[in-house]
């Protein structure tokens, strides 16, 4: 057969020689050592936990190591693609924190540009038109309702799905069937003609599991599609070589294709980056576990954590906790650091799945917040509630001086310990809320309504902003011992039958009344921040209750 005419007919036109794309795209100019990584999300519009572990991997690897993380957009598949969705992965990664150093919507180094693989069509049909010059790919004229056949007689055979060996029916059609194909105008796709064997078996050295067997492969998968637009399997092996990848960290799901990998970097005469493939995020279900599912989990997408308003910092910890099995100790010992000192490793990435707690994060996340300052923590909730908050919620930062002591009191700053009452955003603007607006009562009282009409009342009558914290327990005490309650703790609790309760429970009905909520802060500063007014026009409604 003569393949150079074959090539000709499928892939018309003057093609660049490849050596041109040796020059175009040359090794980049690194130290010793310095790894090249890469997070080459599809444009689809979710953006998930995967792609911030991959995404936290890489870019530790490549910035320890004085090395390039870029972005590259794999946009081979229109049908998939969604509108904005670059952008939601920027902004997403962002949040994060994730620095990358060139790619899509980013910029940096534009020798390795573009970072949109569309925009590099011509260079994946060059060496799509090379390879079938050289007889090692070829048309397929198979249409989908004979793929799905294919597939379905496969299926219930109990064979493997694909295109290979005998079931790969366009492999060896004669030059006149080809020709006859295209003369007739029949759609083709382009198949790579592996040369692969299943009965032989590969050692390969991956980055994170170590030492692995894989099969070979010997499906003669697409490598052009109809369009004239590559696979992600033709496309990414190209990109990889030229964009000088050096490690590519990705999922364990992509184990299964890296046969097909290693055989398109062979044929195509290129280096293979190293590969090192991560462990799955994994979730307890009641006995069992399981991945972590877009159908099941809505803390799978990263859009989750920022409507929530989770502690990008506090996140970061939490996954490096699962990607490193030595960062735990180390963040024990530098609970403040930085986390770009942490000497990340690949060789200490976690080799089987990893389970995904939301209550360990949520631990953290509260620990990590109340370390902030609270110029800080205001500064945080404000972009939040800019994007995500209520026009309530917005209108709580219109008086600053009040916000900062409403925080100063939550996070209890100045105290002996730091209160941690705040998870995330979302949570923290609902805690304070009681502090802007009045809120519905979420807790019960524990007094008769009576009773506690007669405590509001003799309060109201006494209550005065100018008390000190010392005055204003005494006049509370004094309440609660002309209705009978214990105003001394140590009285009640060696004769509890003798009251009707203690101080303690005159105070809950106050903080309910002025709150709505049984436990607070400290209720004289709440009644300091609220004012004088405020704090008459709740208890005067709560007598109403």
């Amino acid at each position: 057969m003569n393949y150079k005419a074959l090539a000709e007919r499928l892939l018309p036109g003057e093609y660049p020689p490849l050596s041109r794309y040796e020059e175009k795209y040359p090794p980049r100019d690194l130290p010793d050592g310095a790894e090249v990584t890469r997070l080459a999300p599809s444009p689809t519009g979710f953006i998930h936990l995967g792609n911030l572990f991959a995404a936290i991997a890489n870019e530790r690897i490549a910035h320890r190591s004085g090395g390039v993380l870029y972005l590259r957009i794999e946009d081979t598949d229109l049908k998939r693609k969604v509108d904005g969705a670059v952008e939601a992965v920027i902004n997403a990664l962002r949040y994060f924190d994730i620095k990358f150093d060139e790619g899509a919507e980013i910029g940096g180094d534009e020798t390795y540009a573009p970072w949109y693989q569309r925009e590099r069509a011509e260079m994946y049909r060059a060496f799509a038109k090379h390879l079938i010059e050289e007889g090692r790919a070829y048309p397929c004229f198979c249409t989908e309702e004979e793929l799905s056949a294919l597939r379905e007689e496969q299926t219930q055979r109990k064979e493997i799905t694909g295109y290979y060996g005998k079931y790969a029916k366009c492999r060896n059609l004669s030059e006149e069937e080809i020709y006859r194909n295209l003369d007739a105008g029949k759609p083709f796709v382009i198949r790579l003609r592996s040369m692969g064997d299943p009965a032989n078996k590969i050692k390969f050295r991956d980055a994170v599991k170590g030492e692995i067997t894989v099969t070979e492969n010997d499906q003669d998968v697409v490598i052009l599609k109809s369009d004239g637009i590559p696979t992600y399997h033709f496309a990414h092996a190209i990109d990889d070589h030229f964009m000088r990848t050096t490690l590519v960290i990705r999922g364990e799901e992509w184990l299964a294709s890296l046969p097909i990998h290693i055989e398109l970097f062979d044929v195509l005469g290129f280096r293979r980056p190293r590969y090192g493939h991560n462990c799955s995020l994994m979730k307890q279900d009641g006995e069992t576990r399981r991945k972590l599912s877009k159908r099941k989990d809505p803390e799978l997408s990263l859009e989750f954590y920022r409507k929530e308003g989770y502690f990008a910092r506090a996140v970061k910890i939490y996954m490096l906790t699962l990607l490193n099995s030595n960062f735990e100790e180390w963040y024990q010992k530098n609970p403040d650091a930085p986390l770009e000192e942490f000497p990340f490793k690949v060789e200490k990435m976690s080799k089987s799945g990893s389970l995904f707690d939301l209550d360990k994060l949520n631990d953290i996340s509260k620990n990590e917040l109340s370390k902030l300052s609270v110029a800080d923590m205001g500064a945080f909730l404000k972009v939040w509630a800019e994007e995500f908050g209520t026009e309530e919620q917005r209108h709580y930062f219109d008086d600053e001086e009040k916000l900062s002591r409403v925080l100063a009191l939550c996070m209890g700053v100045g105290g002996k310990k730091r209160r941690k009452d705040f998870m995330t955003a979302s949570q923290a603007m609902e805690t304070i809320r009681y502090f802007f607006e009045r809120t519905p009562r979420t807790d019960e009282y524990r007094v008769e309504k009576a009773e506690r009409c007669g405590i509001l009342s003799d309060f109201l009558a006494t209550y005065s902003p100018a008390d000190d914290a010392q005055v204003w327990f005494e006049k509370v005490k004094a309440i609660a011992g002309k209705h009978g309650f214990a105003t001394d703790m140590k009285e009640y609790k060696l004769s509890p039958e003798s009251f009707k309760g203690s101080v303690a429970d005159v105070a809950e009905v106050l903080r309910i009344a002025t709150t709505g909520r049984a436990n607070t802060p400290d209720l004289w500063t709440i009644m300091q921040i609220l004012g004088e007014n405020e704090v008459h026009g709740r208890l005067e409604k709560a007598k109403d209750e």
